[in-house]
């Protein structure tokens, strides 16, 4: 059996990066409608030494692009951290999808074997495409995108399962 590095990273990035604007579009509403300031949720953290929501997102989408550009033999875009509101942090999951879309889909495909670097200087390491993709990237990249959905949950959005799944 073939294993499709494309398939196993961009459809699952966008599945998820799709679901969290989803969520915020519920976290706004539930702010709106419980008469919340927006900063308490965009600020909430699961506990203190967390990063807070807007934080969470933003890794989730780093860790996408990043992912998706190194596998595609691309440079990684570089976002500046400014979200500050709802808005914003969708405004952020947009271009980051519109970006993971504009790569070549044949040069994600021929990266299980590629040598992939992260970081630099002493923080530098190397992985094979395959290996980076499934033990680094798509951990890192799920473990921020539940943590943001936590942190919503634990402050009262009602939002399930099936809202950090969305639809694929």
């Amino acid at each position: 059996m073939t294993f499709s590095m494309y398939s196993a990273s961009v459809p699952v990035f966008k599945q998820i990066l799709n679901s969290l604007a989803a969520i915020i579009d519920k976290a706004e509403a539930h702010a709106a409608e419980k008469k919340i300031e927006p900063a308490a949720l965009l600020q909430a953290r699961l506990f203190p030494d967390m990063f807070p929501f807007i934080r969470q997102i933003q890794v989730a989408a780093d860790f996408a692009k990043g992912a998706a550009a190194r596998l595609a033999g691309a440079e990684v875009p570089k976002y500046e951290d400014t979200e500050q509101s709802f808005a914003d942090l969708k405004e952020r999951i947009a271009r980051t999808v519109a970006f993971i879309d504009s790569l070549a889909q044949d040069g994600i495909e021929a990266s299980a074997q590629r040598d992939i670097t992260t970081g630099s200087g002493e923080k530098a390491k190397q992985w094979k495409g395959q290996v980076y993709l499934m033990h680094y990237a798509l951990p890192h990249f799920f473990f921020h995108s539940t943590t943001a959905y936590d942190i919503l949950r634990h402050n009262g959005v009602e939002v399930g399962k099936k809202d950090f799944i969305g639809s694929f």
